[in-house]
């Protein structure tokens, strides 16, 4: 290809310019569109399918539901788990506005786990707050976005610009604010300008720094796209960084690069063990800290370290597998049966994921205040790039309404761009073509995320950094020889310097603390100690005038919320210009310096890249397949249809058409689109002939179940799909009924008869969403163990429940369904009948009856359970020894389990230990 000249850009013009169409990203424009702003909307790859939510979502990790967490309670838990270098008023935000979010989401069509009573599923994985909303329905999170971007009255404000990559951001060179950015195409390679009254970057992390153990590129942790573009964008336009020394690193299964989901697991009895199988982790949030802890035991003889589901029953580990090998990762299931594990037999060894930059799970990013605000007027930060510490989803959401609110007050910016920025950002991603035989970026992006790895990478020295700091500052240079003939090829250039400007960013900000902190985030072996007298700062870095990176010691400001352990008070910032380097040289003193190398004279032939100059073509590009074989060319009609949100009656063609792909494909254009009478049209695919439809039907029912009007049509289509042969088609439609209130006891006691377990088990849930008690304790002697735990958890979720009706499940013969019916009585009530049948239960062969006859005791009278909970303390199992310290936590007034739960405050385990020294 050509190189373009600047003077025939491409120039876009707009009031918002939001840089990545993720999650923070997609909420910012949709924000600012609302407030009445022009907003463009730049994406390098396709807004459908961008940033780490694409593949969806199986959990929100900081969901602050009123009645379940309180605000503060969560600002304090973030303040320790970032060892008190926090600005709360940032993570105050999120505490206080996430439940509206999570609300905002819903009526968006996003679907979050809830009980049968339509209340908000919950769960308590860290040890203490309720926080976690599992979403096991959570794939489509980024298609509902999409939905919402894609409405008729947002395609009027907003304009989507896909495979367009800015490189730099634009600066007003009267009084530095943001005014636009520069950028290319990724596919035709033309040059793009835009100008705009407010720029927000939603660029993501920079998941792909360090190198993964596996070496390819692309293996890593974090989205792999995500290669620090917003960091080194901000940094260059003049914004201040701050936290950059604090790496993100996680825990993942041996081999893949997937998260272990502990954060799944945990609330289905999933854990984290050594090969002797015991809990290891003292650290209560997932935190630097954790992972020193989660280091030092893969590191001793106590190693290697697994995710323990083998332990689970089958109804769990089907779950558990619905979530990970779907909403998680579709190829992890595969990746097990390669090697011939399985969860019912085999528990997931763990090991530690590469390092990168993550404001959303560490706490490195651009600094924000709290409506997104960076330290250059005009330029916003949301998401995983902002430096609001352990922001996750529900924070970057947040952050993207806050950025496209303040920003929407600005207007186009209508000055002249400024020539010698663009000049540089033409340079910058054009350079490639002019030696398109230098080394290719895959090579010069390996090398140099080997440096990162074996100098960057904790437990940190100064003299490795040193070396850092020096391999950096000479891969500029072989950086800019790089080749490239694509514009994708220019489009991965751009990205290693990007990295490469994140690597020195981290070298840099590394040796700039000295200290250690964020336990194995910020590890110094030369400076092993925490120093909160000298420390207890922000470490900010920004791009002098002179082109160096510097860095000021900023203090935190007093505190919203106390939090023991830390007290800042604030004061003012302390200059520390730049960074001093460590002498590593050599190994030793020379006796002589050594005499120089005479210089090369430079190549006066050398082209200048603002020069059009054609690049010869060593490569050709491959053919692009004329088309798939087989496939309707009616199913290319609906995407183009689909593409202009029609109405029903525009899709209903497709929707019976005789080939059952186009019907699926309808069925899944409808469920984006989301026309007048959907709900309806949907129930109605239900009951259709190919599987794959009922499917896909089913499917996007469950997905819209939050959006759908649940009217009377909706309601008799569903209950027609009740007589279904697919038992599938079955389920959903009892799920849909549920939610949205169209069934009643008699209809929902009738599915109890059906032939399927899973349908039963709905129509379980369904009677508890309309507290039918009577008819679930006929269901009591179903013939499947799983149903019957399922009445056993539903007894006690009813609005008034009773310990009686559990009669015949206390003497259930399977061990699964008496533990469920124990525990059961914690809720129901465990009065002195029952509490005699839980104290005989703590002697049962099988640990579920005994965890969950201690957990029933903990509504007992405290004469009763305190003494028999005492001595469960003593059980070989830990989990039963963990249940019964929970229970003894509910009897904590009583002097006797005080000094039960000071006996286990050593337990070997540390979920044991850790609940007991709460008591």
């Amino acid at each position: 290809m050509d190189i373009p000249a600047i003077g025939d850009a491409e120039e876009l013009s707009c009031d918002v310019l939001v840089i990545g169409g993720g999650t923070a990203g997609t909420m910012a424009a949709l924000t600012a569109a609302e407030r009445g702003a022009r907003v463009l909307l730049l994406e390098k790859a396709h807004v459908r399918h961008s940033g780490a939510l694409a593949m969806g979502m199986d959990g929100v990790n900081n969901a602050v539901v009123p009645g379940r967490a309180e605000p503060d309670d969560y600002v304090a838990e973030i303040t320790r788990a970032n060892d008190g270098i926090v600005d709360q008023s940032t993570v105050r935000q999120t505490a206080t506005r996430g439940f509206a979010m999570v609300q905002r989401l819903e009526s968006y069509g996003v679907k979050f786990e809830k009980d049968e009573h339509g209340e908000y599923a919950v769960r308590q994985v860290h040890r203490s707050g309720s926080y976690v909303l599992p979403m096991p329905e959570g794939k489509d999170v980024k298609k509902v976005l999409y939905r919402q971007l894609r409405r008729r009255e947002m395609r009027e404000r907003i304009r989507i610009e896909n495979r367009v990559m800015p490189v730099r951001v634009l600066t007003s060179p009267e009084d530095g604010r943001a005014i636009g950015a520069a950028a290319f195409n990724t596919r035709t390679g033309a040059f793009v300008t835009v100008r705009a009254g407010a720029v927000i970057l939603a660029t993501g992390p920079c998941g792909r720094l360090g190198l993964p153990a596996s070496g390819y590129l692309y293996g890593t942790y974090e989205n792999p796209t995500n290669a620090g573009d917003g960091y080194a964008m901000a940094y260059h336009a003049g914004a201040a960084l701050t936290g950059i020394e604090c790496f993100q690193i996680n825990p993942l299964i041996k081999d893949y690069n997937g998260p272990a989901c502990a954060y799944v697991a945990n609330p289905f009895g999933g854990y984290q063990v050594n090969r002797h199988g015991d809990r290891f982790v003292d650290s209560d949030y997932w935190s630097g800290q954790m992972m020193a802890e989660f280091a030092a035991e893969l590191a001793s003889d106590r190693g290697p370290v697994y995710l323990k589901l083998s332990h689970l029953p089958e109804e769990s580990v089907a779950s558990l597998e619905a979530v990970l090998h779907t909403t998680e990762r579709p190829t992890r299931g595969t990746f097990h049966a390669g090697r011939g594990h399985d969860y019912r037999t085999h528990d997931i060894e763990m090991h530690i994921s590469e390092i990168g930059l993550c404001g959303g799970h560490s706490a490195s990013g651009v600094r924000v205040d709290d409506h997104a605000r960076t330290t250059v007027p005009r330029l916003y930060a949301a998401g995983d790039l902002a430096s609001v510490p352990h922001n996750y989803m529900i924070g970057a959401f947040v952050f993207g309404d806050l950025a496209g609110g303040d920003a929407a007050r600005y207007t186009a910016y209508e000055g002249a761009l400024p020539a010698d920025q663009l000049a540089a950002a033409h340079e910058l991603i054009y350079r490639p073509l002019l030696h398109s035989d230098g080394p290719p970026q895959p090579q010069v992006e390996y090398k140099l995320r080997r440096f990162v790895n074996d100098y960057v990478a904790p437990p940190k020295t100064g003299a490795k950094l040193s070396l850092a700091v020096a391999a950096f500052d000479r891969m500029t240079g072989e950086i800019a020889e790089m080749g490239a003939r694509t514009a994708h090829e220019l489009m991965r250039c751009a990205e290693v310097s990007f990295i490469r400007d994140c690597a020195e960013m981290a070298a840099r900000s590394s040796l700039a603390r000295t200290e250690s902190r964020w336990g194995l985030y910020h590890e110094r072996l030369d400076h092993p100690e925490r120093d909160d007298t000298g420390w207890l700062h922000h470490l900010d870095l920004r791009k002098s005038a002179s082109g160096a990176m510097e860095f000021t010691a900023r203090p935190v400001e007093p505190y919203l919320v106390p939090v023991d352990g830390f007290a800042p008070a604030g004061g003012p910032s302390r200059h520390l210009g730049e960074v001093d380097l460590v002498p590593v040289a050599t190994a030793g003193a020379r006796e002589a310096a050594p005499a120089a190398r005479a210089q090369a004279a430079p190549d006066p032939q050398a082209a200048s890249v603002s020069q059009a100059a054609p690049v010869p073509q060593g490569r050709q590009a491959a053919p692009v397949p004329g088309g798939v074989p087989g496939a309707s060319p009616r199913i290319l009609e609906l995407l183009s249809l689909a593409e202009a949100s029609p109405d029903l009656a525009a899709l209903t063609p497709y929707l019976t058409d005789p080939d059952p792909a186009v019907r699926a494909a309808a069925v899944a254009a409808l469920g984006e689109t989301v026309p007048a009478d959907a709900g309806p049209a949907l129930a109605e695919r239900l009951a259709d002939a190919d599987p794959a439809v009922r499917g896909a039907a089913a499917a996007a029912l469950r997905e819209l179940v939050e959006v759908l009007p649940g009217g009377p049509e909706l309601g008799a289509g569903l209950r027609a799909a009740l007589a279904v042969p697919d038992a599938a088609v079955r389920s959903a439609a009892l799920e849909v009924l549920r939610a949205l209130r169209l069934g009643d006891v008699e209809l929902y006691a009738a599915a109890l008869a059906d032939a399927d377990p899973e349908v039963r088990i709905h129509a379980v849930r369904a009677l508890v969403s309309v507290d039918a008690a009577g008819e679930l304790a006929a269901a009591a002697a179903d013939p499947a163990r799983e149903v019957r735990v399922a009445v056993a958890k539903g007894l006690a979720s009813v609005h008034t429940p009773a310990p009686a009706p559990l009669d015949p499940l206390l003497a259930d013969a399977d061990p699964l369904v008496r533990g469920a019916a124990l525990a059961a009585l914690a809720r129901t009530g465990c009065p002195d009948g029952y509490a005699r049948t839980a104290v005989a239960a703590l002697a049962d062969a099988a640990w579920q009856v005994r965890a969950g006859a201690a957990t029933g005791l903990s509504a007992a009278g405290a004469e009763a359970a305190v003494p028999a909970l005492a001595k469960t303390l003593a059980d070989a199992n830990a989990d039963v020894r963990k249940a019964a310290v929970l229970a003894l936590l509910a009897h904590r007034d009583t002097a006797q389990a005080r000094a039960a739960l000071a006996t286990a405050v050593s337990d070997p385990d540390a979920d044991v230990r850790a609940y007991a020294a709460r008591g």
